[in-house]
Formats: C-alpha cells, sequence, structure tokens
C-alpha cells in the first residue's frame, strides 16, 4: 500500500472515530437538550455522514475479501468454492477501488458541498457606463443559472445607472450546492464588444470585480456586537426626491477588522439593519477564512475561496462569442448562450480542474 493511500485510510479513521464520538455525545440527554451544544455537532455530522458511511462500507468489502483470501489459502478447499472465492475476490477488488474513488471525491469537496447559502458583489472596473451594463449582464447570468436550478435568488442592495447598468449590486443566493458551483466566480472579469453608445462600431474593453463570500449561519461566526459601531443617517432619494424623513440608512463599522457596509435599499431601519448585518457577517467570516487558508493557499492554490478581485479570471468576448476562462485555458464558443445563464459546462469544467488539483495535494 503506498503512502499516500496509508495517509487517506489513517485521516478517514480520524474521521470514523469523531463521527462515532459524536454519535455518543448527541445521544446523552444532556446535550440533545442544550440547543447551543446540540445544533453544532449536528452540523458536524452532517457533514461527515456521507465520507464515513463510504469508508464503512470500504472496511466491510476490505473484509470480505480477506475473508475470501483466507478461503483460498486453504489446501483442502474444493475446487468450485476456489473458484467461487476468486470470483468474489475479483468483483470486491472492483468495488473497493471504486469506494475509495468515491472517498477521494467526496473528501476533498465536502465542505463546498454543505454550504448552501452566498452573498455575490458585483461592481464596475475600468469602463464608464459600459462597465456598469456589464454588471448588469453578470447579475442577470448567475440569476437565470440559479433560477435554472431553482436556487432562490434576493437582491439585497442595487444603486442603478441612468443608462440602465448597475453601480453595484448585492444579491444573496441560496440553494444545494451553490458555493461547490458558484464560488469559482470571484475575481475580475473583462468584456469586449461594441457598447450601445457606440456609433462607430468599435469593440471597446471593460471590466467587474465579482466577490463570491459564503454566509455563514449566525453558529458559524460570533460577532461581537461591542466591536461594531453603527451609525444611522437619513436615506435619500435621488436627486433630492422621494427623501426619506426617517432615519433608515444604516452602517455598520466592525473595528478589529475595519470592514464596512452600508445599505440604504429599504425604508426600514430594521431591514436595512438586517441585511447590513448578513453582509457583514460575511465579508468577517471571509476575512477570518482567508487569514486561516493563507499558508495552505501558500503551498496549494485552490480556486473556490481565492476570489481575487484584482487577478483576471475570464474574458467575455461578443464578436467571437468566445469565452475564455484564463485559469484552466479553457475556450468556450457560445457565450451567446452562458451569458443567459447556460453555465453548465463552463462549472463542470472548474469544479473538475479545482477537484483534480485537490486530489493531486490530498
Amino acid at each position: 500500500m503506498s503512502q499516500q493511500q496509508d495517509s487517506l485510510l489513517s485521516k478517514l479513521d480520524e474521521l470514523d472515530n469523531r463521527y462515532a464520538e459524536i454519535d455518543r455525545q448527541i445521544s446523552d440527554p444532556a446535550v440533545a437538550s442544550d440547543v447551543a451544544k446540540y445544533v453544532p455537532l449536528a452540523k458536524e455530522q452532517g457533514k461527515l455522514k456521507s465520507i464515513v458511511e463510504k469508508y464503512r462500507q470500504y472496511k466491510e468489502v476490505v473484509a470480505g475479501i480477506v475473508d475470501a483470501e483466507t478461503m483460498l489459502a486453504d489446501p483442502e478447499i474444493e475446487d468450485d468454492f476456489r473458484e467461487l472465492a476468486k470470483e468474489e475476490i475479483k468483483e470486491l477488488d472492483a468495488r473497493k477501488s471504486s469506494l475509495i474513488g468515491e472517498i477521494k471525491d467526496t473528501l476533498v469537496m465536502a465542505g463546498d458541498a454543505a454550504i448552501d447559502s452566498v452573498i455575490i458583489e458585483i461592481r464596475p472596473g475600468t469602463g464608464g457606463d459600459e462597465a456598469a451594463l456589464f454588471v448588469r449582464d453578470l447579475c442577470n447570468m448567475y440569476t437565470k443559472y440559479a433560477e435554472k436550478r431553482r436556487w432562490k435568488v434576493e437582491i439585497l442592495d442595487l444603486s442603478a445607472t441612468e443608462m440602465g447598468g448597475f453601480r453595484e449590486v448585492i444579491m444573496n443566493i441560496k440553494g444545494s450546492g451553490v458555493w461547490s458551483e458558484l464560488g469559482y466566480e470571484g475575481g475580475g472579469h473583462r468584456v469586449q464588444r461594441v457598447p450601445e453608445t457606440e456609433s462607430q462600431g468599435r469593440v471597446h474593453t471593460s471590466a467587474a470585480t465579482v466577490a463570491v463570500l459564503p454566509e455563514p449561519e449566525e453558529l458559524d461566526i460570533q460577532i461581537d456586537p461591542n466591536d461594531v459601531l453603527e451609525h444611522v443617517s437619513r436615506a435619500g432619494g435621488p436627486g433630492g426626491q422621494s427623501v426619506n424623513k426617517l432615519n433608515s440608512a444604516i452602517k455598520l463599522e466592525h473595528v478589529p477588522t475595519g470592514i464596512t457596509v452600508s445599505m440604504r435599499d429599504e425604508k426600514s431601519q430594521h431591514k436595512n439593519r438586517s441585511k447590513a448585518w448578513r453582509i457583514l457577517r460575511s465579508r468577517v467570516y471571509e476575512f477570518h477564512q482567508r487569514q486561516i487558508n493563507k499558508d495552505r493557499d501558500d503551498k496549494r492554490r485552490t480556486m473556490i475561496g481565492s476570489g481575487d478581485r484584482s487577478q483576471r479570471i475570464r474574458t467575455y468576448n461578443f464578436p467571437q462569442n468566445r469565452l475564455t476562462d484564463h485559469r484552466i485555458n479553457l475556450s468556450l464558443y457560445s457565450l451567446d448562450k452562458i451569458i443567459l445563464g447556460e453555465m453548465d459546462d463552463l462549472i463542470a469544467a472548474l469544479k473538475d480542474h479545482d477537484k483534480q488539483q485537490r486530489l493531486e495535494s490530498l
């Protein structure tokens, strides 16, 4: 058995033992009746469940192979039983290889699959009005893809331009597997096309930045309210029109990290505060995850979670109907369909590349 296989099995033993330990803890009435203790344990066990179940199947298969080999080693075994034992070993070996492959896939991707809510922030880069229109197009692309997947989309904040573009959009997308699919979208997106305002037919290059943040549950990240300064101000409408006389705009400042969030989308101060806290939790969670993952990412770059907004990850070339993802050197000549939300082939290629990288680093 290779050293890599030994290391993997050792890791799986640890997870199996942890799963069993959680089982014992949540069976304790004192824990079961304490929501603060029970819920985090149940969530941790839920994340481990699929890996542990497959590993226990794997151990059963290995035990079956040992039994069949013991039978085969018996010099007094009849020929019919010997043939049956050989056939069983052949079938169990194939099942063993299949299970170890499934376990590896589950092990490297399980953490991402467990996150079912993300906050996506899209802002224009260089390109003026055309960049703002590109932000609108990216927002629509993600919304249509989410609708195909039957995920729930909520616009948390939106600032539109007179041309119909977006100065900024912050959206929440909820659904099974949302982070494992949209987590690759963080970074710089560049568009090459003839703008609606261009009379000479010249191709312009514009840009937008996308940040994708996993939305943690309150149990996943605890922010001390004493670390957050809240500023309340009057929300004003465009050009002084429809000015809300109530103090409804909220700005939160997380002092330890310097992260700030402003929210003036709703007329209700309560709704603005609630949305601002959701975005703040996601940004602070991402900040801490980035610190935790820095050492790991120095050794091994993983696409999901990097999301560096200064990194140009993709080019949308409309004259050639071509989308190019620079991280995996992939070009797809179906940009017209992708921009309408048909992102399946693109996301599948990114996931496959990421999985191979993670498997190599196991």
